[in-house]
């Protein structure tokens, strides 16, 4: 049963396989499938107080500040009031809590948005306006074009013929290239008819809901007659429905079933290492808490036995207390409480209002801020900021965050001559730009307005009908898989200069992996028969006609040059055909066709034999647009010693191509290791064969991790930095991937990935990305970032330690599972190298000061228990000790916390370098706050031992004495605030106005109230409340007692500045010498770096341009696409702006 959105009950079996029948609930309803209902939230209204409490106690500080709650409880223990510890505790909950109920309910919120989607749902033979929660599994759904798929799909019938849909894949795999999906015949045939489809009972059995994107088995049976189902019958929830007025589809898994959501993974808890960290220290802090009480408890308990026991009648002892050592144990738990200031509560309320603070300056960051489409950067969490300064990887997906998904056409290569460049009177190329003159195309009606070209003479050579260049595109118009909405079959209609001509279609030689290449052969309205051929130069060079040689030559230097550019390539040839060949070869095309067995091989054969003598034409650059700065952000990432890693379900090749165009591959790379073995033992040896030749010792017995890990243990074992003897970069394919994830080839595969710079996984499925990235983490003790812009991000976005989103053209799933989201992937170097970095540097200055002042202040009360015969009574007096973190020394540390920055933004990205102490975590650590422990040992001291020798047998100018408790008290506390004040000031690299009212303000309240509660109108209202009545006006009247403050601050400043001088200047660290650089270039401002285009040089050339898929050709010939209707007529032109002719590329 269900209790407040709790389940209870006996516990779901594993499902194994899946049963279901159309149209009928009642049979469905029997399996409990999960319906349509997404979850992605963590609490309801019920559940939120207890799991976020239980949450918050995970912290220890939380959890021991209720235990001394608990203990302040007891009277005879208490040495404060209760509320002391209740008030910051609730205060402290309240806060984390209302920031925690706040990222929830905007999941809720965003969960009801897509649950409350609504969907038309086949019931009792109508059409009904449905929730997309209420679907159920078995249930048939009609999805018209445009719209997103409810759940995972059995296509049953659609409007296209023979019942093919087009969609949209790109939030699972970040393809914005339409692919197609086609019904078994035996349910195209229900159609629209809706009598038919709610007759239909159709009953399916398959797989078990997993995550595999690329696979489905199952079966249907129908009226008796079984039919098989596979990937390609099915429409997966996350797809989009393009250019299919209507489809109707079969529930087969619902919500959290979906392959969509079991690759999303969980929503995690997210806490920082310096949260870790201060878990560490907290318990540390305890130990040496316990350490102290246990001596003052044993002290006490000597104390009472030899001293006190003989002056029970002056000091009595406690109520119920009948023994030495009795008190000494009440006198233990009496100083925890007293002592418990080392670990403040305030520290965690300081922590949160720090983060938040630091939270809004990237909200507010208008260099963050994209106008475009008015999109800012925003901290989605509050908790993660400082974790921005520490990243050692970055995992980012490909389309539509390193590309715009915009395929552009840029330059050429017609018969020799290369177009695209533009050049002045001179000869000398110019770089084009904003103010470059554009070609003018306003004279051809079909022309894309949006397209700009600046090389006029290409244009020229069209319009003087130079045969090459029409001959090179009537080749790009003619050889394609482009799918219109409606053509003649077998035809393809063409404008050349205004005039409409018919080319009939007579084959398609398919795109596949391995022949890198499509041909098509045409016959042109005057009956000549052309084969045209595009694809890799590697294999057309090959196959051309050796009176090109040439010309090869020239197109060869053309392609280098490109390739240069970052541009991506592919060759055109042609060949004109003999009639009398061309009819024997088709015959045998068509038994090589239709052959049962070798089908693929024998269609090669066949496709090889007239792909041969070709003419060469030229070549086209393709420019697949790279996000603005992309290149730049990655450069400069790289000199921050950032790892970056691709993550796409892009093809290799497609990869490997955006890799070079953005800097993260180059030619100065000792290699780039391609993993693509198809067995374990494959990938294995491929592997090591990689790391053998980046580190050969790495291989040898006494190399320390091979020693590491051959002692077994449960246990998960960090794995060290290794360096590679050169620059390398790995690609592996997602097959590969697969094996290398097992348990048996991980450690092969991080150590081997980890040495080089750059790792590019390709064709990975959402799955594989979250497991790549949790695979890192566990080997690796490095603070990992993700970032995305599609649903198939989301998984690795939720598993990496931070998760970014794009707010591209893939939706807003991305984004609304992410910590911290923008619109440009170039802001991530500002997130990281301005906000990271500030965040993390404030965050350890915060802690170092906070943990310094309150040992100085709580261990004063440790040396003044030897002479106060270990009694428990406080150095200070009781409203100091309330008010010193709370308003004395809070608003100091604040200031400095959210204003400091030991360069400003435009020398942190100068200087990437900066970044580097944050990933090493030099800042904070467990010796910087041993550090910091011993210099608050050492100033409490100084700050106990210089106001007790001054004010030891010590006479007033006028005779009276002034050696008494409350005027040591009072000159004990103000030493104190004078010394952490001086201390925070020493901390400070930036001063603002803000900071500066802080610490005086601070300083100027302290003694306003200090001289207002001493005085002797207060104690004549609240006399048991303020018993230190005049001891402000005595005391701070007396030249030896401000001497002896003066001494004090001397004394606990004078070595750090002394220490901290010395090592700047003989063991200055890598930063010391980057911050003295800047200190230098200050003094003569450098002029303004000029903008460059990032250029590099390759000889290497891409493959293929586009993504093609294997099988399209198959799909054209056969006609199945094609309406009967044609847009053309046979003479005239064509307008493009018509809606009904608008064309839709796949």
């Amino acid at each position: 049963m269900s209790l407040f959105g709790l389940k209870f009950g006996k516990k779901k079996l594993k499902e194994e396989e899946r049963h279901l029948q159309a149209n009928k609930r009642d049979f469905n309803l029997q399996f409990e499938y999960a319906n349509n209902s997404i979850k992605t939230s963590k609490y309801n209204f019920f559940t939120f107080l207890p799991l976020n409490l239980f949450e918050q106690f995970q912290r220890i500080a939380n959890a021991y500040f209720l235990f001394l709650l608990i203990l302040q409880l007891i009277p005879q223990i208490s040495s404060l009031a209760w509320f002391t510890t209740v008030v910051p505790l609730v205060l402290v909950l309240a806060v984390s809590g209302v920031k925690d109920a706040i990222d929830d309910f905007n999941r809720h919120k965003s969960d009801k948005h897509v649950n409350n989607r609504p969907v038309q749902v086949l019931i009792n033979g109508m059409l009904k306006d449905e929730k997309w929660m209420n679907v159920q599994v078995g249930d048939i759904i009609k999805l018209e074009n445009n719209n997103f798929v409810t759940a995972d799909l059995l296509l049953l019938s659609s409007s296209e013929p023979h019942s093919l849909t087009y969609i949209e894949t790109a939030e699972l795999d970040g393809e914005t290239n339409l692919k197609v999906k086609q019904a078994l015949t035996v349910t195209a045939e229900l159609g629209e008819d809706l009598q038919k489809l709610t007759e239909f009972n159709g009953e399916v059995k398959c797989e078990a809901p997993n995550n595999k994107l690329d696979k489905f088995t199952g079966t249907l049976t129908l009226r008796g007659e079984k039919y098989a189902l596979d990937n390609e019958k099915m429409l997966l929830r996350g797809c989009t429905i393009r250019n299919t007025e209507w489809c109707f589809g079969l529930v087969i898994y619902a919500g959290p079933d979906t392959k969509l959501m079991q690759n999303s993974g969980k929503t995690t808890f997210k806490r920082t290492s310096i949260d870790r960290l201060m878990n560490v220290l907290v318990l540390m802090i305890f130990g040496f808490l316990a350490l102290m009480c246990l001596i003052l408890a044993i002290g006490n308990g000597i104390w009472e036995s030899d001293k006190g026991y003989n002056f029970q009648v002056y000091l009595p002892w406690a109520e119920g207390v009948n023994s030495a050592s009795y008190s000494g144990f009440l006198m233990f738990w009496s100083y925890v409480i007293i002592l418990n200031t080392v670990v403040p509560i305030s520290l965690y309320v300081s922590v949160e209002i720090i983060r938040l603070g630091n939270s809004f300056y990237i909200d507010w960051d208008r260099k963050m801020y994209y106008p475009l489409n008015d999109t800012p950067a925003q901290a989605r969490t509050t908790t993660l900021n400082e974790e921005l300064g520490q990243i050692k990887y970055i995992f980012s997906d490909k389309t539509g965050t390193l590309t715009q998904n915009i395929m552009c056409f840029n330059k050429c290569s017609i018969n020799g001559k290369s177009y695209g460049d533009v050049y002045d009177l001179s000869g000398q190329r110019i770089e084009i730009t904003e103010n470059t003159e554009k070609v003018d195309f306003s004279y051809n009606p079909l022309a894309d307005p949006k397209f700009a070209f600046y090389d006029h003479s290409l244009v020229e050579a069209v319009k003087l009908s130079d045969v090459p260049t029409h001959r090179f595109f009537r080749l790009l118009s003619l050889c394609h898989t482009v799918m219109p909405e409606e053509k003649k079959e077998e035809t393809i209609t063409v404008v050349e200069m205004g005039e409409t001509k018919i080319y009939k279609l007579l084959a398609i030689l398919d795109f596949n992996n391995v022949r890198k290449r499509m041909s098509v052969i045409v016959r042109s309205p005057e009956g000549d028969l052309t084969l045209y051929c595009k694809g890799a130069d590697t294999i057309l060079y090959e196959l051309l006609h050796p009176s090109c040689d040439s010309l090869k030559e020239e197109t060869t230097e053309h392609l280098n040059e490109f390739a240069g550019e970052g541009l991506r390539t592919l060759v055109v040839a042609y060949k004109n055909l003999d009639e009398e060949y061309f009819q024997d070869w088709i015959k045998r095309h068509h038994e090589a066709s239709t052959a049962l067995e070798g089908r693929e091989d024998k269609l090669s054969e066949i496709y090889e034999e007239i792909e041969k003598d070709l003419m060469l034409l030229g070549a086209t650059a393709i420019e697949d647009k790279l996000q603005d700065g992309v290149p730049q952000t990655i450069e400069t990432l790289a000199k921050a010693h950032i790892k970056i890693w691709v993550l796409t379900g892009d093809k290799q090749e497609t990869a490997m191509n955006i890799g070079y165009s953005c800097n993260l591959l180059n030619d100065d790379m000792a290699d780039v290791f391609v993993i693509e073995g198809s067995t374990s033992d494959d990938v294995l040896s491929e592997l090591r064969n990689a790391r053998k030749k980046m580190k050969p010792e790495s291989f040898l017995d006494s190399d320390e991790i091979n020693i590491q890990f051959e002692k077994s243990s449960k246990k998960t074992k960090l794995l060290p930095d290794e360096q590679a003897n050169g620059v390398y970069g790995l690609v592996i394919n997602g097959h590969s991937l697969a094996y290398a994830l097992e348990e048996n080839l991980e450690l092969e595969l991080v150590r081997t990935a980890c040495m080089c710079k750059v790792v590019i996984c390709c064709r990975v499925t959402p799955l594989q990305k979250a497991q790549v990235v949790e695979l890192v983490k566990k080997y690796k003790k490095a603070v990992t970032l993700a970032i995305g812009d599609g649903a198939n991000d989301v998984s690795m976005i939720k598993t990496a330690h931070i998760g970014v989103g794009i707010s591209g053209q893939e939706g807003m799933q991305a984004v609304l599972s992410s910590d911290f989201s923008f619109a440009q992937f170039r802001y991530l170097q500002r997130l990281l190298l301005v906000h990271g970095r500030w965040s993390y540097i404030r965050m350890c200055k915060f802690l170092k000061y906070f943990f310094y002042k309150n040992f100085a202040f709580t261990l004063v009360h440790f040396w003044y228990g030897f002479f106060s015969g270990f009694s428990a009574q406080t150095v200070y007096d009781e409203w100091f000790i309330t008010l010193y973190n709370l308003v004395y020394t809070s608003l100091p540390v604040l200031g400095m916390s959210l204003f400091d920055q030991d360069v400003d933004d435009r020398w942190s990205l100068l200087f990437p370098q900066l970044y580097v102490p944050g990933q090493q975590n030099l800042y904070f650590n467990k010796i910087v706050f041993v550090k910091c422990m011993l210099q608050g040992i050492y100033s409490s001291l100084i700050l106990f031992f210089i106001p007790y020798g001054a004010m030891y047998n010590t006479m007033r100018s006028d005779g009276k004495a002034i050696a008494d408790y409350q005027s040591f008290a009072l000159m004990a506390q103000t030493c104190l605030l004078i010394v952490v004040s001086v201390q925070i000031g020493l901390d400070t690299s930036y001063w603002t106005v803000v900071n500066q009212f802080f610490i005086w303000g601070s300083l100027s309240v302290y003694f306003a109230i200090t001289f207002t509660m001493y005085s002797d109108g207060m104690y004549l209202i609240f006399t048991a409340s303020f018993p230190f009545v005049g001891t402000a006006r005595n005391t701070l009247s007396q030249p030896n007692v401000w001497l002896a403050i003066f001494l004090s601050i001397a004394l606990c400043v004078l070595p750090v500045v002394g220490f901290r001088f010395l090592k700047a200047q003989l063991r200055p660290t890598a930063s010391d010498k980057v911050l003295l650089k800047i200190k230098e270039a200050k003094k003569r401002p450098p002029p303004p770096s000029p903008k460059r285009r990032l250029r590099r040089t390759s000889t290497r050339r891409s493959g293929y341009a586009f993504s093609h898929q294997h099988g399209f050709g198959a799909l054209i010939m056969s006609g199945r696409n094609m309406r009967p209707k044609s847009p053309f007529a046979t003479t005239g032109t064509f307008s493009p702006n018509s809606d009904k002719h608008k064309h839709k590329g796949l």
